[in-house]
């Protein structure tokens, strides 16, 4: 479910941003309008990183070899975490650049009702884009809040198509508030202006996205609810006297590995103990689907054995 939609919200949003490019880039060439020029580049970025995530979902689909065991599932957090990059560098450095630019040096807009009909078609396409996206979110995003659902997913398309569709609806308000601010006074300072604020909210979006990729790229465990279920599935047998030590890593956005080491009843025989283990991880695989990769370690539960004396 969560990879096809989120190749359903990245198609959208390809669609959307690459035809919003073109016609912000005609709309630049008539009017002259710096607001206009940085949102082209911006749906010009947010077109290459569609593409890039498409490339990340094909890549990591890859199947695993002797060099890399656990499979190629971490592609899409690397290709997630480009796209941020490309998000700070085609995006808001380029439109803090050319805002500055107009400041020093402002130029009065041309046919400005042009690059105003542009905007508002373009903040329906994008609605379009957005609303596509927060319907394919919901199912994962269950009873979190947006925020927690950026901030915890582990599938980084929809978060990303999320936050660019934010980033690029907002910027677009800017831009439009941008040249009629300049039509209204007739100072073009106020397109410059505009043009600095898409920078700096571009910026703010695309070290979100940074932070939040970097984390899922160096590795990230289980969240609390997931763990204390598994842990829940792995104490709930008969012969298993508690978990003594457990980690988890998600090994891409739906293969999670599970390590952990078991404390046993006391005498249990070695047929007794695979048995135990073997439906530990079916009770696991059952309640977590994403734990695609289970290692258990049988040991002596130390801690509740009296010392001699």
């Amino acid at each position: 479910m969560s990879a096809g939609g989120g190749t359903k919200a990245i198609l959208a949003a390809l669609g959307a941003n690459a035809g919003i490019a073109a016609a912000k880039f005609v709309g630049y060439a008539i009017t002259g309008s710096s607001s206009m020029l940085a949102e082209a580049v911006h749906s010009v970025a947010d077109t290459a990183n569609q593409g890039l995530l498409l490339l990340g979902g094909r890549t990591a689909k890859r199947r695993a070899t002797p060099d890399h065991p656990f499979g190629y599932g971490r592609d899409r957090y690397f290709y997630s975490f480009i796209v941020a990059l490309m998000l700070f560098t085609l995006g808001s450095v380029f439109a803090i650049y050319e805002g500055i630019h107009k400041l020093e040096e402002p130029e009065a807009l041309t046919s400005p009702i042009v690059a105003v009909v542009i905007l508002v078609v373009a903040i329906g396409l994008e609605g379009l884009s957005f609303r596509t996206a927060v319907h394919e979110s919901r199912p994962l995003k269950g009873s979190l809040s947006w925020w927690q659902f950026i901030r915890q997913a582990k599938v980084p398309e929809l978060p990303v198509v999320l936050l660019e569709d934010t980033g690029a609806l907002i910027g677009l308000v800017l831009a439009l508030g941008g040249v009629g601010l300049t039509v209204l006074t007739g100072d073009p300072v106020w397109d410059a202006v505009g043009t600095l604020c898409i920078g700096t909210l571009l910026g703010v979006i695309a070290i979100i996205l940074i932070i939040e990729m970097k984390s899922l790229l160096i590795g990230e465990g289980a969240a609390a609810p997931v763990l204390s279920r598994i842990v829940g599935e792995l104490e709930g047998g008969a012969a298993v006297e508690r978990v003594i030590h457990i980690k988890t890593l998600y090994l891409g956005p739906e293969e999670l590995m599970v390590a952990a080491k078991l404390g046993f009843t006391p005498g249990l025989a070695i047929e007794g103990v695979a048995t135990a283990i073997d439906e530990a991880e079916a009770r696991i695989r059952a309640a977590v689907p994403e734990a695609r990769v289970i290692y258990l370690e049988p040991d002596l539960d130390r801690s509740s054995v009296t010392p001699a004396s």
